[in-house]
């Protein structure tokens, strides 16, 4: 099956992706040489290229951009959303439409290309996006492998053997992979124009977020409601949880089929309902507090990715425009009586949204934090602050 947008005469490509039905994209090669294999998923995201790739969410999948100009702001050391950069969590490989151009813009540090070598991300580019976007849409995310050779020399045959023998994302537990190897303190504060990341002062909270694979922006958004974020790993019990005294507990987003690491949060996590602390969970946290309450998930059929998805809020009866990076969705048939839906998606009717009744714990499956899209749901971050305050017999903050 032809994508590419160029003939490439007597040239031979030097990258391919390799689907597991046998279909062969061929493009040119960019970042690291090698292949990995993984889910191919597209992103629908105009902007935020290298917070998408370092979005740990996005561990074992390969993204493919539908915007097509990837690159030409070049790439920095602040737009980074995995909490140990050394790990390299975040996407395995990325398609491009196009070439990538020279940066141009006063925060690059540094060629998109040089940026995705050291961050061992296999990327191609010259294909045609949108028609791959079509097949993934009308088949559903597919397991594939992608390769760099920059000679042009690939076992064809071994790499359809690869893509074809991996298991997929279904019952792996990827949180272990990425989550963080030891309790730590947060405290850095949203990126301001022109003054870069802060640090924030006095804390007057004490919120321990649980790292099933955590972005950045999120424990910054936490921080600059006066909170000091203790960052706990995945595997954490909730003896310990609880022994370090929070005023709150969030659970975070992460990447994986939620049922294999539901195997041991979901037990956590029920134990943590009992101590009626407030909790708050996004997207994998969203799922794991689904299943510790009793409901079940589901593999979708082409996942949401991208910072334009239109979700409603029934607890004010807005609509927001969100962000979301997930291919496993809560079913709300599954929920059980006394767990309300909170949130929906518009544009087919998903679960994005729970609520314990008459408890202070909530979550939602979409992005609050962007970083990248709009932020249209940053409230979420004072609703659950304000819950804690509630608890303390403490003034509330203005959401907004």
């Amino acid at each position: 099956m032809a994508m590419t947008s160029a003939p490439w005469g007597e040239t031979k490509p030097t990258a391919l992706l390799v689907l597991a039905d046998g279909t062969v994209i061929e493009g040119h090669g960019l970042g690291a040489i090698g292949s990995a294999v993984g889910e191919v998923c597209f992103n629908t995201a105009l902007t935020g290229y290298q917070e998408i790739l370092t979005d740990p969410s996005y561990a074992s999948q390969i993204v493919t951009f539908t915007f097509p100009h990837i690159g030409n702001v070049g790439a920095n050391r602040e737009d980074i959303e995995d909490l140990t950069p050394a790990a390299r969590a975040g996407a395995v490989g990325a398609i491009f439409r196009a070439d990538i151009t020279e940066p141009s813009n006063y925060r690059s540090a540094e060629h998109l290309d040089e940026w995705l070598k050291r961050r061992g991300i296999v990327a191609l580019s010259g294909v045609d996006t949108r028609a791959l976007t079509v097949l993934l849409r009308e088949k559903g995310a597919a397991n594939a492998v992608i390769a760099h050779a920059p000679d042009g020399t690939f076992d064809l045959e071994a790499l359809k053997a690869e893509a074809k023998a991996w298991s997929g994302l279904l019952g792996l537990d990827l949180a272990k992979q990425v989550t963080s190897g030891q309790s730590s303190t947060w405290r850095e504060t949203p990126w301001a124009w022109d003054e870069g990341y802060g640090t924030t002062g006095e804390t007057a909270l004490h919120i321990v977020a649980i790292d099933y694979g955590v972005k950045r922006n999120i424990l910054r958004l936490l921080s600059s409601l006066g909170a000091e974020v203790t960052v706990v790993p995945a595997t954490s019990t909730a003896e310990d949880i609880l022994a370090m005294h929070p005023d709150g507990i969030f659970l975070s987003n992460g990447p994986g089929d939620p049922e294999a690491t539901g195997e041991y949060a979901a037990p956590m996590i029920r134990e943590l309902l009992k101590s009626d602390v407030p909790i708050f969970g996004i997207c994998l946290g969203h799922q794991m507090l689904a299943l510790a309450l009793g409901g079940k998930t589901v593999k979708m059929h082409q996942g949401h990715h991208g910072a334009n998805h239109p979700v409603k809020d029934f607890t004010t009866g807005k609509v927001e425009i969100v962000s979301m990076n997930h291919g496993f969705a809560v079913d709300s048939d599954s929920l059980p009586e006394g767990v309300e839906e909170t949130h929906v998606s518009l544009f087919d009717g998903s679960n994005c949204g729970i609520s314990l009744v008459g408890r202070p714990v909530f979550s939602v499956q979409h992005h609050p934090e962007a970083s990248p899209g709009p932020q249209d749901s940053h409230y979420l971050f004072r609703r659950f602050v304000n819950l804690i305050h509630e608890k303390k017999g403490e003034p509330a903050l203005a959401e907004r």
